[in-house]
C-alpha cells in the first residue's frame, strides 16, 4: 500500500518512478528540465523521480505515495495545486480558445492590473519564463544607456549573458564573458569597486534568503543612479510573495527595471517585465523582443485570477504567518535538542532555508539524511520552506512533529559520526555553483 502523509513504517516504494526513469536516461540529456526537479537534488534511491498529480499543499508520485509539498513546483504555486479559481479561469479561457491570430484582450487587462500592482510598471511587457524578461531587460538597458558591461546578484536564467560567470558557460564566446561580473550582496563597496563608465545596468534579486543590512537597495539605488546606470530587480521569488507589489512595495525601493514570474500566475508559464515608460518605449522600435506565445490566453486568465485572489485574500500576510511558524518552529526544536549550532532556518517567513554547517559533517549529507526521513514521513523536502496559500496549520503541525523526530535522529547520527552511513541511497548534490570572475571589477575599456 502506498505512504501517506504519516510516521510510515518503511519509505516509500518507487518502483514506477525507476521504471520511467530509465526509460529517459536513453533519450534525454539530462533527464530533467530543471535543474532544481532533477534527481541529483533527492536522495536517490529513497525519493520519487516523478510525481503525478497535486492538490491544494499535497502531491502524489506515479507510485501512489502522498507528500505535504514544501517545494511548491520551485517557486510557481503560491496558491497551491489545482486552485479552484484558477483552475476555473484556465477552463473557461480553454472553452474559447488558447493562442490567436491577433492580440487578446486578456493582455491588456493584465497589464492593466500589473499596472496597479507594482510600483515601477509605468510599461508593462508579457513574455513566457523568467530568462526571456531578464535578458530583454539586459537588452533594453543596453540600448538605453549605450554601455554594453552588466553587474549582477543572484540567479537571472539561462542566457549567454548571467551564465557566462557560472561554471557552466562553455559555448559562451569570451567576448561575451568579459561583460559581465558579479558582486556581493550587502556589500556596497564591492559596486562600487566594480561601477564604471560603460557599466549599462546592475541586476540583483532584491533577496534571496539573506535581508538587505544598512539600507542596501536604498543605497545601490543611489549609487546606480550617480553613476548613470540602470537598476534592474529580478524578483522571480520576491514579486507577489513578501508583497503583492514585491519587493519594491516592501522595502520602498523603486528600480528603474523589474521582472517577474512564478508566483503570480500558480504554475502557468508566463512573465513580466515592468519599467519607467522612456526605457520602456525603446521596445517599440529600437529593442526587439517579441514571442509568439507571450499572448497565450491561458497563462493570462491564470494570472489575472491569482493576482486578484493574491489582492483579495491577502495572500502575502498569510504566506509570512504559516512560514514563521514552520521557521521558528524549527529553530526552537534545533535549540530544545541542542543542535542549533549546526542547523538553523533562515530568510524570510514567506521562503526559508534551513542551514548545516560543517561543524557537523557535510552540509549536503546532513541536509540528505533530514530529507530521507522527511520523505519517509510523507514530506517532499528539499532543504526549503516555500510557502503557498493552501499550506494549513494542520500541515505546520505535522510538519514540526516530524522535524521533531527527524531532528532528534539526526543528533544521534552526527554524535555516533553516522550520517552518511544512514543514508539509504546516493545524497544530493549542489545545484549550481560560481566560479571565476566573481566580484571582480569588470575589464576596464582599453
Amino acid at each position: 500500500m502506498p505512504n501517506t502523509i504519516t510516521f510510515n513504517e518503511d519509505y516509500p516504494d518507487i518502483t514506477e518512478s525507476n521504471k520511467l526513469y530509465e526509460r529517459a536516461l536513453p533519450i534525454m540529456t539530462p533527464v530533467t528540465q530543471t535543474l532544481a526537479k532533477g534527481p541529483g537534488q533527492y536522495v536517490n534511491g529513497v525519493a520519487p523521480k516523478y510525481l503525478k498529480k497535486g492538490k491544494g499543499a499535497h502531491v502524489w508520485d506515479v507510485d501512489g505515495n502522498k507528500y505535504l509539498d514544501y517545494n511548491m513546483a520551485i517557486g510557481p504555486l503560491s496558491l497551491g495545486y489545482a486552485y479552484p479559481r484558477v483552475d476555473e479561469a484556465i477552463i473557461a479561457q480553454l472553452k474559447d480558445g488558447i493562442t490567436f491570430s491577433m492580440m487578446h484582450e486578456l493582455e491588456v487587462v493584465l497589464a492593466e492590473l500589473v499596472h496597479q500592482v507594482i510600483p515601477n510598471a509605468e510599461a508593462v511587457r508579457i513574455s513566457k519564463t523568467g530568462a526571456d524578461v531578464t535578458s530583454a531587460a539586459i537588452r533594453v538597458a543596453r540600448a538605453y544607456t549605450g554601455r554594453k558591461k552588466i553587474l549582477c546578484c543572484g540567479y537571472h536564467g539561462w542566457h549567454d549573458w548571467y551564465i557566462a560567470v557560472t561554471s557552466r558557460s562553455s559555448g559562451i564566446p569570451d567576448a561575451i564573458k568579459e561583460l559581465t561580473s558579479t558582486f556581493e550582496y550587502n556589500d556596497l563597496e564591492s559596486v562600487k569597486n566594480a561601477l564604471d563608465e560603460d557599466v549599462a545596468c546592475v541586476i540583483l534579486e532584491p533577496f534571496v534568503f539573506e535581508a538587505p543590512k544598512n539600507n542596501f537597495l536604498q543605497e545601490l539605488k543611489a549609487l546606480c543612479e550617480e553613476n548613470g546606470t540602470l537598476l534592474i530587480f529580478d524578483e522571480m521569488w520576491t514579486g507577489f510573495r513578501i508583497a503583492v507589489g514585491g519587493a519594491q512595495e516592501y522595502f520602498g525601493v523603486r528600480a528603474d527595471l523589474a521582472c517577474f514570474s512564478k508566483a503570480f500566475a500558480n504554475g502557468m508559464p508566463v512573465s513580466l517585465l515592468t519599467g519607467r515608460k522612456d526605457i520602456m518605449d525603446l521596445f517599440k522600435e529600437e529593442v526587439f523582443f517579441f514571442t509568439t506565445f507571450g499572448g497565450e490566453a491561458l497563462s493570462l486568465a491564470a494570472a489575472v485570477a491569482t493576482i486578484r485572489e493574491m489582492i483579495e485574500q491577502k495572500v502575502p500576510a498569510y504566506l509570512a504567518e504559516q512560514g514563521k511558524k514552520l521557521k521558528d518552529g524549527y529553530n526552537a526544536l534545533a535549540g530544545e535538542l541542542g543542535i542549533a549550532h549546526y542547523t538553523r532556518c533562515t530568510g524570510y517567513d514567506c521562503r526559508s532555508l534551513v542551514n548545516f554547517e560543517t561543524s557537523a559533517g557535510n552540509p549536503l549529507e546532513l541536509k540528505s539524511f533530514v530529507q530521507q526521513e522527511l520523505i519517509k514521513r510523507g514530506i517532499l523536502w528539499s532543504g526549503f520552506h516555500n510557502m503557498s496559500f493552501s499550506h494549513t496549520d494542520e500541515d505546520i503541525d505535522y510538519t514540526l512533529r516530524a522535524y521533531r523526530e527527524v531532528l532528534g535522529l539526526l543528533k544521534e547520527a552526527v554524535s555516533r559520526q553516522e550520517v552518511a552511513a544512514s543514508l539509504r541511497g546516493t545524497p544530493v548534490e549542489a545545484v549550481f555553483r560560481k566560479v571565476s570572475n566573481f566580484n571582480m571589477k569588470p575589464v576596464m575599456k582599453a
